[in-house]
This record gives C-alpha cells, structure tokens and sequence, in this order.
C-alpha cells in the first residue's frame, strides 16, 4: 500500500457497490445530493467521475497525482468514462466521448523520472473504468448528467505490447522537455513547441491542452475507443507482428514499400492473394487500399477499424491516385464527423470534436500513380506510403474556420437550400430524377480548402434535415489539390 494513501478498499466490495450501480442513473446513485448542489454551477468539470467516486466508491474526490485508491494492494486510478452510441457503420455499439485526460505532464519532475516510476505509469498501470452513456447529441448541462446510466465497469491493464508502446511515447515528451531545457535559458519560451511537434511521432497519447496553459497526458481518442470496443465485445482482429512506435511502423511500411513499388495495383492483389470481384465498372473500388496494407502484414480484415492495432493507432488510411504528373486527381473526403452535432458543442474550438479528429489524424497514404485518366484503378502503379498529420496552422486556419462558419449559418437560422442555375442561360440545372439541384450553403472548395459536400445519389432521398434543411449526408473534404501540394512535401517511407 502506498504510503499515506487513505482510500484502501478490497476488491470483493468494489465489484459488489459496482455491480448495484450499472443500468442505474448518475441522479440514482447520488447519495450526497450532490446534483441539487449543482444547479448554480451549470459547467462544472468532471461531474460524472465526482458522483462515481463519492457515491459508489464512498471518498471524498481530490487532485493528487497519485492513484485513486489501493485495491488489494495494488494501486487503483478510477477513470469514469462517457462513451456515445456509435453511428459508424462496421462498429461497435459505442464509441469513447473524447481523449482521456490521465496527469499533468510537470516539466520540472518528468526531467528525473524513470517510465515505471513516473507519476504517468502510476496513474495507467491499473485502471478501473467506469462506463456511463453520455445520452445526448448536445452539450448538456451539469445537472443534466443525473439522467446518464451507468453501463459497466471493469479492471483494466494495459497489455505488454501496448506498456511499450506508452513507455516510448511517454519517453519522446520526457527527452523533448529535456530537450528543451538545454537549448532554452528560460524553458518556458519552447515548451509551446511540445503538442505540436511530437504530434506525427506519438501513437497513443498527446498532450493538451497547449501552453501556457499547463499540458496534461492524455490517451488519444482513438485508444479509448479500442478500450470501450474490448469491453463491449467489438474487438479487432489481433496481427502477429507487433508495433510499439512509429518509428518501428515506418522501417516496416519502408520494407513494403521497396518491395511492392512500381507493381500496378492488379499485380499486388494476386501476389498477396487478396480474393475480389469487379465492380459494374469492371475495376476496383479505392477502398482496396486498405485491404492490401491490411494484408501486407499479415492480415484478413477488409478494413482498418477491424484491425485491433491500427484502431488504436488511429492510423486514417486513404488511398491517393496521382496523375502521371503528379497533379490532382480528386478531392478529399472525411466521413463521420456528425457535423448536426457541432452546434451543440461550447464555443471553444480547441475542444471541438472536428479539432480533436485533425490534430489526432494519423493519414496513412498509399500512392499510386494512373498511366492515364483513362485508366482503371487496377492499372495504376503503387509508388509507396506516406504518413501525414495536419500541422497547427492548418487547423488554426483552415479548419477553424469551417468550424465557425458552419455553427453560424445553424445556431442564427442563417442555413439556406440554394437551387443551382445555368451561369449561362439561368435554366435550372436539374437532375436525372427531374429535380432541379440544389445544396446547403455551407462552405465550398471555392471558399476553402477544408468545405462540406454532401454524398448522396439520390436528390429525391436527402437523409439529413437541419433547421428545416433537407440535405445528403454533409462530409468534410479537403481540396484534392491542396492534399496533394500537401503531401509533395512529405517524403516516402
């Protein structure tokens, strides 16, 4: 038992206060009438986890850095975590909320830590998640919380092979604040650099929020959700090889890369024995992308979210055909990021759920090259990979802005259906069902290199309505033009 450390429970009462708890509300468990005291303090931080702790563990909550309780001996950190119901296709039925906060990163003292005595292991060595149903699309208020129910609870422990992945990340942010007070006579002038600069080479956690404020760990959105998919029994496939660093990723897909290159996309699917059939166009869909690199390393899943290790990298992969120039060949879309709930979010970007997906992205890029326009995706020749992540100006400008414009036009009523017109003769411009086209005025490509386009089919089926606004289903693009320029900057692995 750590020393001085008052909450000592034993496992059997746990599991017997935890198990009384789940289906019921966090207003149900609260035995302290702590939600009534809450009326005048409608954003308050961490309600749930204070009601968790107080309510069913039975402690007054606090701040040390130290792990919640000692359980059986072992010290405990109680994580009380919101999760949504999922609305991705190829699932599991709930998702993780946002990051993980896990302990303040304190320059002064990680300087002189070893990873398994560090203040971050102490806090992720043994964990006991709480599950609750954040059961709304819309931020809601503290005491709109008493209505969440408690879904589950479970011990967890990091694997070996994820341990390592966390002691190297958790061993960059170490040397790079090292790093930064040798080079600085005042330390405070770099440590801005820390969340930015680490960002492409982190795999499972980040640092946020951005100095001066002071920066906390956090495990990324993505694991989170491979913790909340285990639980609820919507697991990936598990690969052979294992991979603790991104480093260690790259020297592999480099390897594949060497091996593969120049082979036309037809060659790959017979050499790695990938089974296919054509589409009504005779070719294959871009989505094949994934299955090769999936099957490069072993492995049988058609996507990259059933495959356990890259969901918990978050690695996005996109397929990118370049023309026999090097120049654009398409836009470049971003699906799933619930734009109607974006209204609903606080007015601070930085904790937005567009922002957390564009600073936590890991686009993992294979690239072909088409002999011609013309020419089938089976005929186009693989060049290689390339990772990229989106660096803080582009967010800050591009993908900011997008943001508040698109809250605007929703929450001041200002979003309209446009019919579109001929420019030249000012006919309608209809569709093949007869209906004359139209689309919400939200930002175009002409206006930004971050817009919405719908995808749909279908004019006379729009599935989305917001304010009244039938619409198909609004994704998030980036210019093909401006991805390509992008990532010509970005060398091959």
């Amino acid at each position: 038992m750590a020393i001085g450390h008052t909450h000592v429970v034993k496992y059997a009462d746990l599991e017997k206060k935890f198990n009384a708890a789940i289906h019921k509300t966090l207003g149900e468990i609260d035995n302290r009438g702590r939600f009534a005291s809450l009326a005048d303090k409608p954003k308050m931080t961490g309600v749930a986890g204070l009601i968790v702790e107080e309510s069913i563990v039975g402690y007054d909550a606090d701040n040390k850095q130290r792990p919640d309780l000692v359980v059986d001996g072992d010290e405990v950190e109680i994580k009380t975590t919101g999760v949504r119901r999922n609305k991705h296709q190829n699932a599991g039925p709930y998702e993780a909320k946002e990051p993980m906060s896990i302990t303040a990163v304190s320059p002064d003292e990680i300087v002189h830590e070893k990873f398994e005595d560090s203040h971050f292991w102490h806090k992720l060595a043994h964990l006991l998640f709480v599950y609750y149903l954040y059961d709304s699309d819309k931020t809601v208020t503290s005491t709109d919380y008493a209505k969440f129910p408690i879904l589950g609870y479970e011990f967890f422990q990091f694997s070996d092979e994820e341990t390592n992945v966390l002691r190297n990340d958790w061993t960059l942010v170490r040397n790079f604040v090292q790093k930064i007070q040798d080079e600085y006579v005042d330390p405070r002038d770099g440590y801005p650099r820390l969340s930015s600069e680490l960002r492409k080479q982190l795999m499972f956690i980040d640092t946020a929020p951005k100095w001066p404020h002071q920066p906390r760990f956090r495990l990324k959105r993505a694991v989170v959700n491979s913790i909340v998919d285990r639980y609820f029994k919507a697991q990936g496939e598990q690969l052979s090889e294992t991979i603790s660093s991104y480093s260690q990723f790259d020297k592999t897909l480099h390897e594949y890369g060497i091996k593969y290159k120049n082979k036309t996309v037809r060659e790959l699917l017979t050499e790695l024995n990938i089974d296919w059939k054509p589409n009504k166009h005779g070719d294959v869909d871009k989505s094949i992308g994934e299955r090769i690199i999936v099957k490069m390393f072993g492995g049988s899943a058609s996507k990259f979210n059933k495959v356990e290790m890259f969901k918990e990298m978050g690695l996005i992969p996109k397929t990118i055909v370049l023309s026999n120039k090097g120049g654009r060949t398409e836009d470049f879309k971003i699906s799933g990021l619930d734009l109607p709930s974006w209204p609903n979010e606080e007015d601070d970007f930085d904790n937005s759920l567009l922002s957390a997906y564009f600073s936590e992205a890991q686009l993992l890029m294979i690239v072909f090259e088409e002999p011609s326009t013309k020419s089938k995706l089976l005929d186009n020749k693989f060049l290689g990979f390339k990772r990229y992540n989106f660096d803080e100006d582009f967010i800050q400008t591009y993908v900011k802005k997008l943001w508040v414009h698109t809250r605007n036009l929703i929450n001041n009523g200002e979003l309209r259906d446009i019919k579109k017109f001929d420019k030249k003769t000012g006919k309608p411009v209809m569709n093949k069902t007869g209906v004359q086209q139209s689309a919400p005025n939200f930002l175009k490509s002409s206006e930004n290199l971050v817009f919405i386009r719908g995808t749909g089919t279908d004019s006379s089926r729009k599935p989305v309505v917001i304010n009244g606004v039938h619409m198909y289903i609004p994704d998030v693009w980036v210019k093909g033009s401006t991805m390509v320029q992008l990532l010509s900057k970005v060398d091959y692995i």
